[in-house]
């Protein structure tokens, strides 16, 4: 039986071999590479290319080509060549100067850049300046809100909560508690549209108040279980009904910590004797302006987007119901929120967002 011709060794250094079996585990990577670090390896292997092709469903010819690819140019050779084509129209000091000054400057208005008022300042078209703001990630007509706690004691409340929800202390109870005031039972002018096939559900833009409610609510932490009850006002009588109603709801031998925010209701003289007398009830603070540290948030978030938003109600004990309802219907079913950020996560996090500031010319 006729044999071809004799194929020169491939041998791969040990790095080269760690760079191509990582090509092979990447999901990322063009799955063109890929194949080609997977012929190379094969080949490396000692087998011929009729065997490699086989095996990796390839033709011979293919094996070929790669293989003399990276005996000629190494891991360089296993990557495209440029292909032929139109030069390019802009240097890249032109799409340097454009993506500048999108993040350097603002119009003469002073308001935000847009893609045909950066083509226009710049005398390049409409598409090219969308194309560069996108490949960028440049985008002038969104911003971000953010507010930095400017509490005292920032440093000992995130250690103190993380740590009640990362490591809860034994024979406890940890509760997420906070009041979601005034919220409005609200009743559209005219008959809800529903959704069909080829357009959205239909509300008018106004709409009739038929009163409020304020909501406290009390979330396990353990459980994902909410304690919740609406009442008229928002005072310390409220609040002190409120931790009796947690009391009467919580096992009576086990310690309690309240997750709440700095609320004057919260501090009351009343509150501070009520707590005073009941010695396994502990409260925790959040610091000002760090409402995120209280899972319950999250919780008021799941009610209003479930629930509320897009409901109509025609009077307050309505509203009241479907409050109370949904509360049902989520403890049937409860899940734990998963918190997986610890204290010096967050002080990383802020670090960089105040690095972020200070190197902000205003």
């Amino acid at each position: 039986m006729a044999r071809g011709r004799k194929l020169k060794p491939l041998l791969l250094t040990d790095e080269q071999r760690e760079q191509m079996e990582g090509w092979t585990r990447s999901t990322s990577m063009p799955q063109g590479l890929v194949r080609r670090a997977r012929i190379v390896l094969a080949s490396a292997e000692g087998v011929s290319n009729t065997a490699v092709a086989r095996r990796l469903g390839v033709s011979p010819p293919t094996v070929g080509k790669w293989r003399s690819r990276f005996l000629e140019h190494g891991l360089q050779g296993l990557h495209d060549d440029a292909r032929p084509g139109r030069p390019r129209s802009y240097d890249d000091e032109k799409v340097a100067r454009v993506i500048n000054r999108a993040l350097h400057t603002k119009p003469s208005d002073s308001g935000p850049w847009s893609v045909r008022r950066m083509a226009a300042a710049e005398n390049v078209s409409k598409s090219t300046v969308q194309r560069w703001f996108a490949l960028f990630g440049v985008k002038p007509h969104l911003t971000k809100t953010f507010k930095l706690s400017n509490d005292p004691f920032f440093v000992e409340k995130v250690r103190d909560i993380t740590g009640l929800y990362l490591n809860p202390p034994e024979h406890a109870v940890v509760l997420c508690v906070d009041e979601e005031t005034q919220i409005q039972a609200l009743d559209r002018t005219q008959p809800v549209l529903p959704m069909g096939l080829g357009y959205a559900e239909g509300h008018t833009h106004d709409y009739i108040r038929h009163g409020t409610t304020t909501l406290f609510a009390a979330l396990d932490v353990a459980t994902g279980k909410v304690i919740a009850q609406c009442r008229e006002r928002h005072r310390h009588q409220e609040w002190l009904a409120f931790l009796r109603l947690i009391g009467r709801e919580t096992p009576k031998d086990l310690e309690v910590h309240l997750v709440c925010d700095n609320y004057a209701t919260h501090r009351h003289a009343k509150v501070r004797a009520w707590i005073a007398k009941r010695p396994r009830f502990h409260l925790h603070f959040t610091p000002t302006y760090a409402s995120w540290l209280n899972q319950v948030e999250r919780w008021f978030g799941l009610l209003t987007q479930r629930a509320l938003k897009r409901a109509t109600f025609h009077n307050v004990t309505q509203f009241k119901q479907r409050i109370m309802d949904f509360t049902a219907t989520h403890n049937g079913s409860a899940k734990p929120f998963v918190w997986v950020a610890t204290a010096d996560s967050i002080f990383k996090k802020l670090e960089r967002l105040c690095k972020s500031i200070n190197g902000t010319k205003h």
